[in-house]
């Protein structure tokens, strides 16, 4: 099986004039995390403080609907970022994939 990572890169909690490079620095970037395939990157409902970027593998991005099946959102790919949120929680799952 491979694993798959996502560098997680931290938001500051508040920006007089917020910038994607500042983001990106490497002084914001935490370790690489490995995911397997299978595993959940975060889940819907918990506290969204970073945002992350693919470095190999693959992404799905979805939500459960009340009668239990999965909506895709989103595929990602290395090199891709995701998780940004416009508020303080994550709205949708992420979870490693075989790509």
């Amino acid at each position: 099986m491979h694993a798959y990572t996502a560098s997680r890169i931290s938001l500051p909690s508040h920006s007089a004039q917020p910038s994607l490079p500042v983001a990106l620095d490497s002084e914001t970037q935490q370790p690489v995390s490995f995911f397997p395939a299978g595993s959940e990157i975060y889940a819907q409902g918990e506290k969204a403080g970073a945002f992350y970027q693919v470095e190999f593998g693959a992404v799905r991005i979805y939500r459960l609907l009340a009668d239990g099946r999965r909506q895709i959102s989103a595929f990602h790919l290395a090199g891709e970022t995701f998780g940004f949120e416009g508020d303080t929680t994550h709205h949708f799952f992420a979870e490693a994939i075989n790509a």
